[in-house]
Formats: structure tokens, sequence, C-alpha cells
């Protein structure tokens, strides 16, 4: 059956495909290894630029952590919606009757019914002609070619062959790394090898823990479940506020019951049962495991959950809630896999550390230049049931500004052909901990899917296509680069304050404020001298003196014509007359006002295009002038 371009399999029809899928290789341009958060943006983007793309998914349903996991409540970005995070968004407020309507629980602003979730990323795929999906199916292997991969796929119990040009590894585990020798790091990165203060001094193979979440529903009566065969009160007594609790581990985060059954409430009287606090987290490594021993890790991780699901009804009194019968359509209504937070983290073409996200702009490499993906939340890691948790670092809500994320941590360094998307970029452990969650795994995978699809076009290695270029496709379809707050997309002056930041010409201001890890252009400010000293790194510019003078329209205009002159630009008056436009300024202002920042990078931007004038590498460095 075949709807809108994207195909749906059913099991009674599945060897009919699988007969006629045999004798020859399907031939796609690019094969995406699952159908989770980040999966499922790189498909649909994918698509959206013309390239033949097929999805490759374990379960039935699209979305991962969204959904197939039941993490239904989206962590961070609230204001930094764009691109096909703004989608998703947008369709579940149409869904749910506006952005109110998903504020049911305290933990997020975004809340939402998995199989909602799913529906609605179905209907995006649907709607693209160049995506195929392909369910109940997985990598078993993977052969370079000349030019592309040889990719066996395991659907339905029977061997399939694609040949596909490019991959995108988005497996929940970062599976394809292994099949592809691309190199990774499990576990938590050494002090001297990342330089990050607050990482352990040595490293190890301590990964956060998962967590088999639940959704629960509230029934109105009793459907309480028989007690685990393992079951231990004591394993979640401090969970909340409650008279088995006598010796909390985290006495500041000791919530009362109320709050711990109402932080995930979703519409339609449902619960995710998500809790960190001695709920249902559970310890266990299982990167590196074979499908038997990943079976039994999981089966272990149910178990946990249930004993949660049996305290919170028989311990706390909530007897009238109990699994969703109408939520997720397995045998245990528990959802399809476990939400894992970590995964296997490549080398790639740059590592992103905590001082790249603090002090961007004092670091050798540049990579806030390369920027295709925003992110706000703190590093946020769990590791409360892992057995010696206390010698671990204290990594609940480290504060760090919000930050863009460089394109470079999704090329493997020394592998063509294949990027990495989901949670195994390449970044530090703690990084990790800010990275994985959901809107920016799905920028994550737009990105990845603009850079695939426009190696295809341009019929060049992935680590030849241009970081610009990929950039400038995420501004044109809504992204962002850079997670300044003081426009939003669709603002005039958006693009042209995020292609200035990307340059450095101009540069931002992150910081903490409460809860919140903020960025600012700060476009309302006025501009000084010293404000555009990255003009000097781009072009070539005589006796620039970088101080605290203030600029004005009249010298903002003077700066911009001596640019041109000295560097052999063909500027226009016209081009200088549309930026002033563009601002607003007009031939009855007075030219002696002070320029807002804002303002003078709508200008430069508009005049001498210093975001197109000189390329930049994977590490942010200048490379040939235009």
């Amino acid at each position: 059956m075949k709807s809108s371009g994207i195909r749906f399999v059913t099991a009674s029809f599945l060897w009919i495909i699988l007969s006629t899928s045999c004798s020859q290789p399907q031939e796609i341009e690019v094969l995406i290894a699952g159908g989770g958060a980040s999966g499922i943006a790189a498909g649909i983007q994918s698509a959206r630029m013309g390239v033949s793309t097929l999805i490759v998914e374990e379960y039935e349903w699209l979305g991962g952590m969204l959904t197939s996991a039941g993490v239904s409540a989206v962590d961070g970005n609230y204001k930094l919606m764009g691109g096909i995070w703004k989608e998703f968004f947008d369709s579940l407020s149409v869904r749910y009757g506006g952005p109110e309507a998903l504020r049911t629980g305290w933990v997020s602003n975004v809340l939402f019914e998995p199989h909602v979730g799913h529906e609605v990323f179905t209907n995006m795929a649907a709607a693209e002609e160049h995506l195929e999906v392909r369910y109940r199916s997985t990598v078993k292997k993977v052969k370079r070619l000349n030019k592309g991969w040889m990719v066996t796929l395991e659907s339905g119990g029977e061997l399939i062959k694609c040949r596909a040009r490019f991959l995108i590894d988005a497996t929940e585990l970062g599976d394809l790394a292994p099949m592809t020798g691309i190199p990774y790091d499990v576990g938590m990165d050494a002090r001297d090898h990342t330089g990050e203060d607050i990482a352990p001094e040595l490293a190890n193979d301590i990964v956060q823990d998962l967590t088999y979440v639940a959704v629960l529903k509230d029934y109105g009566y009793d459907v309480s479940i028989p007690r685990p065969e393992n079951y231990d009160s004591l394993l979640f007594a401090c969970s909340c506020e409650n008279p088995l609790c006598t010796d909390p581990v985290e006495k500041e985060r000791l919530w009362p019951v109320e709050s711990m059954i109402s932080y995930g409430r979703l519409p339609k009287h449902k619960y995710m049962i998500n809790w960190p606090i001695e709920g249902n987290d559970y310890y266990v490594n299982m990167i590196e495991m074979d499908q038997d021993q990943r079976q039994e890790a999981i089966r272990r991780a149910k178990e946990r959950t249930m004993e949660f699901i049996y305290f919170i009804q028989s311990e706390l009194g909530y007897t009238h809630m109990g699994l969703a019968d109408d939520e997720f359509p397995t045998g245990d209504l528990l959802p399809f896999m476990p939400y894992h937070r970590e995964s296997r983290r490549i080398h790639g073409k740059v590592r992103f550390t905590i001082q790249h996200i603090t002090y961007p702009y004092d670091q050798p490499q540049k990579l806030y230049r390369t920027t295709v993906a925003v992110g706000d939340y703190p590093v946020d890691h769990h590791h409360q049931r892992y057995e010696g948790a206390d010698s671990l670092p204290d990594l609940h809500f480290y504060p760090v500004p919000s930050y863009g994320l460089p394109l470079g941590t999704m090329i493997p360094e020394g592998k063509e052909g294949i990027l990495v998307a989901e949670k195994s970029i390449s970044v530090s452990n703690l990084v990790n901990g800010t990275t994985r969650l959901q809107p920016v795994v799905l920028q994550i995978g737009q990105a990845a899917g603009i850079l695939a699809s426009l190696a295809c076009r341009q019929d060049r290695l992935l680590s030849e296509v241009s970081v610009r270029e990929v950039q400038q496709l995420l501004l044109d379809h809504g992204a962002y680069l850079l997670p300044y707050l003081d426009v939003e997309p669709g603002h005039p002056w958006f693009k042209s304050m995020q292609r200035i930041g990307a340059t450095g010409v101009m540069k931002g201001v992150g910081r903490n404020s409460g809860w919140e890890n903020q960025s600012f252009f700060r476009a309302g400010d006025t501009t000084l001298l010293l404000d555009l000293s990255g003009l000097e790194e781009i072009f070539q510019l005589e006796a620039f003196l970088s101080d605290s003078t203030l600029v004005t329209v009249s010298s903002a205009v003077e700066l911009i014509e001596r640019i041109s002159e000295q560097n052999d630009l063909e500027l226009a008056k016209k081009s200088i007359n549309l930026g002033l436009k563009a601002i607003g300024f007009g031939s009855g202002d007075n030219p002696e006002r002070p320029i807002l920042r804002g303002e003078m990078a709508v200008l430069l931007d508009m005049t001498l295009d210093p975001f197109a004038f000189r390329k930049v590498d994977h590490q942010g460095d200048f490379m040939d002038v235009k």
C-alpha cells in the first residue's frame, strides 16, 4: 500500500514486497539507518531536495525517542523553534488546539501522546514523493563500493540488498560505526583528553542510565497489577515524599507525590513516567552487546519499570492508574524501545567540547562559524542508578550558554560516504548531556539531510560540500545557525544576523538566566567600532582602528565604501540604498544617528556579503576569497 510516496508495509503483504526486492539491488541515493528523531528529519529534508531517500526503521513507528521510546515531553529550544522542529511543533499545536494545550505537565512546554507524534511524522513523510520508509527492518551489513555502498537489510526475516550513494547512521546506539570502521568512544572522557575541568581524571566506560518509559492512563477504577517477582520497595522509597522515605539521596529534590505524577502529564488524562529520582532509570551499558544480550538488558529494564508502576499503585495509592491500552501497539503496552541517553560517539572532523560552548570566541577552532543546529538545554546526565555514582562528576543541570553545533561533528574523520546523526556525533561525553535532547537531534538530522543531498546533486565527497551552502539552505528552510533570541525566523533581519554572526564579524553574547541558557546578538544596542573588528579577518582594510567610537549611519556607509574600494568589490550605490531601506532609514532621517547592531548586520550582509565572501573549512578557518 502506498500513500503520497511513502510505503507502508503490512505483515500480510511483506513477503510480496520482499520477493520482488531480492532479484536486483534497489538503487537509492541516500539511505538512512533509523527513523528516529534525526532519521525522520534527515529523510524529510533529503527528499525535499529531490534526492531518492530510504529510511530503514526497526520498529513500526517514526520518531524514535519522541515516540517509539515514549519520551513525549520535549526538552528545551522552546524559544528557538526553527526548521523541521518548528514544523513538528506546529502540527502538534494544530492537533491539540494551540500551544497552550501542549503545556499539560511541568517538566516541559511541549507534551503530547506518543502515538500522535508518530502520526505527525508519518504525515510529514507521506508528503514527500522521494521518500520511502521500510518498517521492521535493520541494516545487517555494509560494503564499501568504488562509489557508494552495498547495504544488506533484514526485513521480515528476509535479506534485501540496496545500493546507496550515501549513508546516514541515525541508529539509537550508532551501530553503523563498527560496521563501517569509524573510530568512536564509549563512556566518559579523561580530563586531559578534552581539557574539560569537570570531566573525570581518568576515562571510563560508564554511560548514562537508560529508561524504559511507561505511559499510564487514569482509568477511574482499580487496575492494580500483581506484585512483580523481584519487587523491592526500597529501590523507589525516596522517589517522592512518602512514609517509606527516611534517608533521601537527593534531599533538595524530594518532590511531593503529586508533583512526581504530574511531571509528565500528557493530554487525554495520560501520564509519562520517566522519573529520574529513584524512579525507573536503569543502568546498563548495552552498546557493545550482541542482539541477544541487548534483549536481555531490555527485559530487565522493563522489569524495573513495572516494579516502579507497582510502587506507584500499591505504596502511593494510585491504583486507578495503569498502562494506557490505547497508546503503544505492543503486547505489554510498553514502548517499542528504551530511551537511550547515550551511544557511541564518533571521531569526527571536529570534536565539540564544553569550552566551545562556554567560550566560543576564545578557542583555536572557530567552530561558531560552522554551526548548523542550536541548543539551549543545560548539561544533564543521569547516573543515579549506577553503582558508584557518588564518585562521578555532578552533572545534574550543569549550566552552559546556549550554543551552535558545528557541522564537522557529523562527518567522520577519514571516512567518506557516511554521516553520523542522532546521539553519536563527535562531541565529548559531557557535551552529549545537552546535544542528546530531542530538538537538537531533529536539527542534526535536518542538517545531515541537506549535506547528503547536496553531495548527491553536486557529485562531491561529503567533506567537499561547502559549509556555507549547508548553512544557507538551513536558513532558507527556516532553521537557526546560532541561538540568538533577538529575532525569530521570518523576521526581516533574521537571516542577516545569523549570517553575520556565523562570520564572527559581529559576535553575540551568551548567559545563564535562572533555568534558561540564552544568547543574544544585541540587535538593539548601538554599534561601536570595536564591534566590527572581525572585518579585518575577512577583508583587506587599511588603517582600521578598533576602538569604542560610536558608529553612525553615515560612518557605517563610509566604512562599507572604503572596504569595497580596497577589496575591488563592485559595490553599487543601489546595494547600499537597499540596505538602508531594509533598516528603515529614509532620505529625511539624520545620517549622524547611531546605527544599531542589528541594523549594521543587515547593512553589512546586503552590501559586502562577508558570509559568502570567504569560505570556511570544518575547523572554522577562512579559506579562499570569493
